[in-house]
């Protein structure tokens, strides 16, 4: 008798667990369905993977629904329209934004509400026509779309690598390592050398900088002689040149005033050519008599010749 009541027991507990099981469900299905839903489609123009019918619809991170349906739009095949269920009470405005978040390790993925204004209007609709809102894409979906091209762009810049890295170059590399250490070597043995030359271009570096300076002082006097010196010889020239202007001008004047007598004077000088010949031919004979007088008076005056002595 007493294992059978044991039994009893059991059995009558598990039938209560099931009823209670079953009473809950119930009441969990007829909440659910209870409760008042609005309805919003969520177009993707990039992949959605990892996100399936019944996945949780986030709003800043808080479930306010699940996902319904997932379809291809039959205009364009590379978007994807999700149908939505969120929360009547929960206000999508016309500013919110959609887009899907990583749910976990595994991949899974769930949309996620985020943004909306309190001053924006809501969108409004029934399952019938639901509102339209354009998904933005996610940092991470931006990652998965791009993996495949920057694997294939690794590949490739491998494959170049280990061509760059053949025999044939690797042995031009060594060559170029054993004449570069060679070069090396031969620097430091005429390290004295090398150095009394730096030595020798900093002196001259310095005389340069020291002519510099004696060319830019002189520069600088010759500027300050033309500032100075050079304005007043210039001045005294503009001067000069107005007074020789000044007196050409007067020249000019007179000249043209006097054009006739200096014609007539010229006309004169021409007539006194024949007496000035006459004049000089009379001063030469005076000349001449009066060297005659010097030499011999006597013959001169008394028009007799002088006696000479005869000799003996």
């Amino acid at each position: 008798m007493e294992p059978r009541a044991h039994h009893l027991i059991i059995g009558l507990f598990t039938l209560v667990a099931f009823a209670a099981a079953l009473i809950f469900s119930l009441w969990l299905s007829k909440s659910s369905a209870d409760r008042d839903w609005a309805y919003y489609e969520i177009v993707f123009d990039h992949a959605v993977s990892g996100l399936s019918e019944g996945n949780p619809v986030l709003y800043s991170g808080v479930q306010v629904g699940d996902v319904l349906q997932m379809k291809l739009d039959p205009d364009n095949p590379a978007h994807v329209r999700v149908l939505v269920r969120v929360d009547q009470t929960i206000p999508i405005r016309e500013n919110t934004r959609a887009g899907l978040v990583l749910a976990n390790i595994t991949g899974s993925m769930n949309i996620q509400f985020s943004g909306g204004s309190p001053g924006q209007p809501t969108l409004e609709g029934d399952r019938d026509n639901p509102p339209v809102i354009q998904a933005e894409p996610s940092a991470f979906n931006s990652i998965l779309a791009n993996s495949e091209q920057l694997l294939f762009k690794a590949d490739e810049l491998l494959t170049k690598a280990n061509r760059l890295m053949s025999a044939h170059n690797i042995g031009n590399l060594t060559a170029i390592l054993q004449n570069t250490r060679e070069a090396t070597d031969a620097l430091l043995a005429r390290r004295d050398e090398l150095a009394s030359l730096l030595d020798q271009f900093d002196a001259a570096g310095r005389r340069a900088e020291e002519a510099a300076i004696k060319v830019s002082r002189v520069s600088d006097n010759a500027n300050e002689l033309l500032q100075t010196d050079g304005r007043q010889v210039l001045e005294s020239m503009d001067k000069a040149l107005d007074v020789i202007y000044t007196t050409i001008a007067r020249i000019d004047r007179l000249s043209r005033a006097n054009e006739g007598a200096i014609d007539a004077g010229l006309q004169g000088m021409g007539e006194l050519a024949p007496a000035l010949r006459e004049l000089r031919a009379t001063l030469r004979n005076l000349n001449q008599f009066s060297q005659r007088i010097e030499n011999d008076p006597s013959a001169i005056l008394f028009g007799t010749d002088t006696m000479k002595e005869l000799p003996q």
